[in-house]
Formats: structure tokens, C-alpha cells, sequence
């Protein structure tokens, strides 16, 4: 069985899904190459992926994850879903409840991306209420930023232990300066994302040296499709080729059995 945890769905009606990007500018691939769910069930058919845990696109929709959540009640065999909310209201807890209540399997903290310029620090203790809700709730948490960044989270890592986090994108980080990456490997509650950006920034040695600092165990595969333009089927074949060195029982975590102990409804 092969999993994407970080594919995108985008609406094609406007109407019923109003799009209201985090900082007021929609993403362009979400306005050039949307992908609806039920175009992400035929691709995902083509490419040979069983199930897909579909991730709030921030840059389309903000917190209003009305379409992940549909999508998932109307494919709960194919799909799981990430949401996010504003994790510094003060009705965040109240929020995160809802969007669970809905059929949503996981929190995203989207702190960093393209269409976003805002200085929200992801340690922001108003944010601490919302991260004890989810927590308490089992969510996995998934977390985007960069590098400067990381210090921040290991200050939620330490906070959090209990925390199932998962960094998104790996947080982009550059081979020859990921030494702050490496250092959060010590933190059993951290999870990473390996996702086309990865394949395609970061040579097939350093991917292979992630994966024997963290364990393929503690890693999860993501096409960031339609983000990350080209078809699915041609980001899967990428990403396996990218990780061809590694053992089969290695391929085997990344590309399925760690989305299954991350999320429930992929088991």
C-alpha cells in the first residue's frame, strides 16, 4: 500500500467555497492548477496510491476548511484530512473540536509559505491552549517552517512531549546547513514530512542521511500535489527513485506504514 499525507484539494465551486487565502493572496498553483477531489481520486487511482490524508490549503481557503472536510465525508475509504485554525484565538480549542467533530484527523500550524507575511512566532504562548487541545485530542500536528524557525519548535517539543509533530516539507532545509535539523532527531515526538520539494532541492545522499538520523519509522512520504506541478504518478515514481538505496523494509515506513501509525483512518 502507498499513502500520500500531504496532497492538496481545491473546489471547483467558488460559490459553496469561498476562497480566503491566509494574508489576502491566493497561491498561483492553487489558482492555475487546482485539483478537485474527485480529480485527486483519479490520479491517485493512475499513480497506485490506496489513501491520501489531505491537507488544508492555507493559501486557497485559510481556516475554513469546509472542503477537506466534505471531501473526506463523502471518500473516507480514500481520504483523511488535515485542518487548520488561527491557533492564537482565543477560540482556537473551540475550533479544533469542531473541525474533529467533522471527520478531521490532524491539526496544521502553517506559520511559513509563499502568500503569507506575517510575523506570528510559532512559540507564542496564546498558541499554548490550542496546542494542549489537540494533544488531548490524539491529533498528529503538523507544522510548516523554516529553518530560522526550528528553535521555536523545540521549545513546543520540549512542552509538548506527549505531541505527535510532523514537520512539513522537513522545513526546506539546504544539505550543506542542516545541522539544526539533525539536532531535533533527539525528540521522539518529531515526525518529518519527506515531500516532492525534498526529492527535487536535496541530493539522494542527504535524504538517505535524514532517514538513518531520524528512522524511516519517524518519516512519511508526501506528493504536495498540485503545489508541486507535474502529475502524481510522476512525484510518487520520483520521490522511490530518490529513496531506490534505501531497504525495502526503509521504503516500506515512508511510503506507507508510518502514515498508518500517524493516522488512525489510514490503518
Amino acid at each position: 500500500m502507498t499513502i500520500d499525507i500531504h496532497p492538496h484539494v481545491i473546489a471547483q465551486d467558488e460559490q459553496r467555497y469561498p476562497r480566503a487565502p491566509l494574508g489576502g493572496k491566493q497561491s498561483d498553483w492553487s489558482r492555475e492548477r487546482p485539483v478537485s477531489a474527485e480529480q485527486m481520486l483519479a490520479a491517485m487511482d493512475e499513480a497506485g496510491i490506496e489513501k491520501s490524508v489531505l491537507v488544508q490549503a492555507s493559501t486557497c481557503y485559510g481556516h475554513d476548511n469546509s472542503y477537506v472536510a466534505d471531501a473526506v465525508a463523502a471518500h473516507p475509504r480514500r481520504f483523511a484530512g488535515v485542518f487548520s485554525v488561527d491557533m492564537l484565538a482565543p477560540d482556537a480549542p473551540d475550533k479544533i473540536q469542531l473541525w474533529r467533530g467533522k471527520g478531521l484527523g490532524g491539526l496544521r500550524v502553517f506559520i511559513a509559505g509563499h502568500t503569507t507575511a506575517q510575523e506570528a512566532r510559532l512559540d507564542d504562548p496564546r498558541s499554548f491552549p490550542a496546542w494542549q487541545c489537540a494533544v488531548e485530542a490524539g491529533l498528529p500536528i503538523c507544522v510548516q517552517v523554516r529553518s530560522p524557525g526550528l528553535g521555536q519548535l523545540e521549545t513546543l517539543l520540549q512542552r509538548f512531549r506527549r505531541a505527535r509533530v510532523i514537520l512539513d516539507h522537513m522545513e526546506r532545509p539546504v544539505a550543506d546547513d542542516a545541522g539544526s535539523l539533525f539536532a531535533l532527531a533527539k525528540y521522539e515526538n518529531l515526525w518529518l514530512k519527506l515531500t516532492t520539494h525534498n526529492v527535487r532541492d536535496a541530493p539522494q545522499s542527504f535524504l538517505e542521511r535524514v532517514v538513518k538520523t531520524f528512522g524511516a519509522s519517524r518519516i512519511a512520504w508526501g506528493s504536495n500535489f498540485p503545489a508541486s506541478d507535474g502529475k502524481l504518478a510522476a512525484l510518487l515514481a520520483d520521490a522511490r527513485q530518490a529513496l531506490a538505496a534505501l531497504s525495502e523494509s526503509e521504503r516500506e515506513w515512508i511510503f506507507s506504514h508510518t502514515a498508518k501509525n500517524l493516522y488512525a483512518a489510514m490503518a
